[in-house]
């Protein structure tokens, strides 16, 4: 072990598809642990989810299958499914670790592999809480998000782009597996781990207070446009048509914010006439409206670049909006210890990111995703021990594919 592979040691069998479950492996993988991803021989339908390259190898896929092995199996055959078992209940003291969001199948049930190693780990994503199929943007609908999403003129619902609700529920699935493996080497006892994308989304609205506070108050959140909720935070434009996000947390951000748009005087005399005191998060949210506009003469009659130079010099929190072309262009990247150049075939030379998190001062990083079934024959001789004789044999029965 070392602080830039904190999980070394641990192996996981990742049965997946989507974001959910890929994020979760990728991440033990960024950590250190051996991760083997079992696909269908020739590939699950993700395999070519878009985005794609000009030659429709997925990025998609690629960017959520980086440093794992990738083994092809024909699940459908009482072979295959038997294959898969001895895989993920292989010995050694790491292995025994099955993470999958392919749920309802009796071969890859916690109790199954139970019996084949007493000690097995099982984490199964699921979708809705009581296991009825559910993805994150039909999560999102029945939560209530869509509803406060978007214009405040806009009379309908309005979907998120980020899968917020797979990412999270990738990220405690990776942080229920480090804690179950914990709970292992202390007693020496497995764990069945049931994580469904819905509970992620209801635990995450009902610690965030969007639950609470219909429960305690009586009635909902309102939909507040690019208003944040609660404090004085909203966009504003330029002369040269850029846009920035302003956000004023603290008293002192809000008095540079009117210091630095020459609004003293104007800001005084509203807090008379409203009877508001603006060192408060709620009189400036109450009156948000008004105070934006006072604020947004100074915007209009700024360039972008006037604007960025000015807020620079105080506390506000600001930025302007950006397209993911002008972040990539920016040289931002290359800046980033988190990101290094990953050749990765199929797809070509780009810069991936690390972990997030440096472990002193280093981002773990991983090799290149494989393409499906490129390490069949190496983790069969690896974990199952099967001879060249064997393996052949497999892939001539099309029981495996790959290599």
């Amino acid at each position: 072990m070392t602080a830039h592979t904190p999980l070394a040691g641990l192996r996981i069998v990742e049965v997946s598809s989507f974001i959910a479950s890929p994020l979760c492996g990728l991440t033990l993988s960024q950590l250190g642990a051996e991760v083997i991803r079992v696909d269908p021989v020739g590939g699950s339908a993700c395999y070519k989810r878009w985005p794609v390259t000009s030659d429709g190898e997925s990025i998609y896929w690629t960017g959520l299958n980086r440093g794992k092995r990738s083994v092809a199996v024909d699940m459908r055959s009482p072979e295959g499914q038997e294959l898969v078992q001895q895989l993920v209940t292989a010995p050694g003291a790491g292995g025994g670790i099955l993470v999958t969001n392919a749920g309802g199948r009796d071969w890859l049930t916690h109790d199954t592999l139970r019996a084949l190693r007493s000690d097995v780990i099982t984490l199964e994503v699921l979708g809705g809480t009581d296991g009825s199929p559910a993805v994150d943007y039909t999560v999102n609908a029945g939560l209530g998000f869509p509803s406060i999403t978007g214009p405040t003129d806009h009379a309908g619902v309005v979907n998120h782009v980020l899968p917020a609700w797979d990412v999270m529920c990738g990220l405690y699935a990776a942080l229920a597996v480090a804690a179950a493996v914990r709970h292992r080497d202390a007693t020496g006892e497995g764990t069945h781990i049931r994580l469904p994308l819905e509970d992620v989304a209801l635990a995450t609205a009902g610690t965030l207070g969007y639950l609470t506070e219909v429960q305690i108050n009586g009635t909902g959140r309102p939909a507040t446009g690019n208003s944040v909720y609660g404090t004085y935070g909203t966009d504003f434009t330029t002369s040269d048509g850029e846009r920035f996000m302003i956000v004023a947390l603290t008293p002192r951000h809000f008095r540079d914010l009117v210091a630095v748009t020459g609004t003293t005087a104007a800001v005084e005399a509203l807090a008379t006439a409203l009877d508001a005191d603006f060192a408060r998060e709620t009189d400036r949210f109450t009156h948000r409206d008004v105070l934006t506009a006072l604020f947004a003469r100074w915007f209009r009659e700024h360039t972008a670049t006037e604007v960025a130079e000015a807020l620079s010099k105080t506390s506000v929190l600001a930025e302007r909006y950006r397209t993911f072309e002008e972040v990539v262009n920016s040289g931002e990247l290359e800046k980033n210890p988190m990101f290094t150049p990953l050749d990765q075939p199929r797809i070509g030379t780009y810069l991936a990111s690390g972990h997030p998190a440096s472990f002193d001062g280093h981002h773990a990083t991983v090799a290149p995703a494989s393409a499906v079934g490129d390490d069949t024959g190496s983790v069969l001789r690896d974990l199952l021990g099967s001879s060249d004789s064997d393996i052949a044999k497999l892939l001539d029965s099309g029981i495996v594919g790959g290599k």
